[in-house]
């Protein structure tokens, strides 16, 4: 009958036991050193880990660094000769995607006089097969439906004897890119690649913008 009761206060007396060691006074000191000493090992780790974020946050934040495309001592020169010639094309693309383009012409008509003129000396003058084109004798220039492909529009050279064909203002534009970095340093493929590119991506928000 003993052995029960006796078991049966055990919990009891472990629980006041416990309450008694917190009462303790020599607990009652120790208590704040453990709690700060545990503080004071954490906050490395914390300190550490801001340290590694605000640095993440330099490294993304950090303009990437800016290089030259082409390693050469004439770059500025080639910068300033390509601004130059694509400011001289710039007015002939936009001419071209205007009467292709636009209701400026209807099919079939024929250019007048001020914008053909442009298109020969800017545009035809430069085509690789610009004799071939021409013929027997131009006559004039005119916009009308690709032979091939309808629903696009082209431009033609009319000649003397009344035949006529198609020719790419494009091609027009890139050999004439060959031929002024030709005269400006020999032949630079670099260049004339980059600004074939440059003229090719114009062309192409052109044509999403006339659409």
């Amino acid at each position: 009958m003993a052995a029960p009761l006796l078991f049966r206060g055990l919990p009891l007396l472990r629980l006041r036991f416990c309450y008694q060691r917190l009462q303790h006074p020599t607990f009652v000191l120790l208590a704040p050193r453990l709690f700060s000493a545990a503080s004071e090992s954490s906050q490395p780790y914390d300190d550490a880990a801001s340290d590694g974020e605000q640095t993440t946050a330099v490294l993304r934040t950090k303009d990437p660094p800016k290089y030259p495309r082409w390693p050469d001592p004439d770059y500025r020169k080639w910068k300033e000769r390509e601004a130059q010639i694509l400011k001289d094309i710039e007015p002939v693309i936009f001419l071209a995607k205007e009467i292709i383009h636009s209701d400026r012409y209807m099919d079939g008509e024929r250019l007048t006089a001020e914008d053909e003129k442009i298109v020969v000396d800017k545009l035809l003058a430069y085509h690789p097969h610009c004799e071939d084109k021409i013929g027997c004798g131009l006559d004039s220039i005119m916009v009308d439906r690709h032979p091939q492909f309808r629903r696009s529009r082209c431009l033609f050279v009319v000649r003397t004897d009344g035949g006529w064909i198609d020719f790419s203002y494009q091609k027009c534009l890139r050999q004439y890119i060959r031929v002024m970095v030709g005269l400006f340093q020999g032949r630079n493929k670099k260049m004339t690649d980059h600004m074939n590119a440059c003229v090719r991506q114009k062309v192409f928000m052109d044509s999403m913008t006339n659409k």
